[in-house]
């Protein structure tokens, strides 16, 4: 069974192979910080929100690792994460308004 990756043949075929990690580490690390805004943002002080964006830009180079080496399909599931998580938000915001 042949497994999809739509988005790394994309950008392979677009940018060739020379900078594909770091490509992938910066669209992983913009899908990471939507996803978090969407789901699971509470507020924070400034300090604390900046704590969790480092260990986000941490995080995401073994995501990244998963992308490039191990070819899995992670920008993929995120990108599908986040239309999940703005339907749920488009339709808590509409349930919230009907309310009021």
């Amino acid at each position: 069974m042949e497994k999809l990756h739509l988005v790394f043949d994309f950008v392979v075929e677009v940018n060739g192979i020379e900078n594909i990690f770091w490509i992938f580490y910066v669209m992983n690390f913009i899908l990471s910080i939507i996803a978090y805004e969407l789901g699971f943002a509470k507020k924070l002080p400034l300090f604390k929100k900046l704590i969790v964006y480092i260990l986000m830009f941490i995080g995401v180079y073994i995501i990244t690792i998963f992308s490039t080496v191990m070819r899995m399909p992670t920008v993929e599931v995120l990108i599908v994460t986040i239309i999940v998580l703005a339907i749920y938000r488009t339709r808590l915001y509409y349930q919230r308004k009907a309310k009021d």
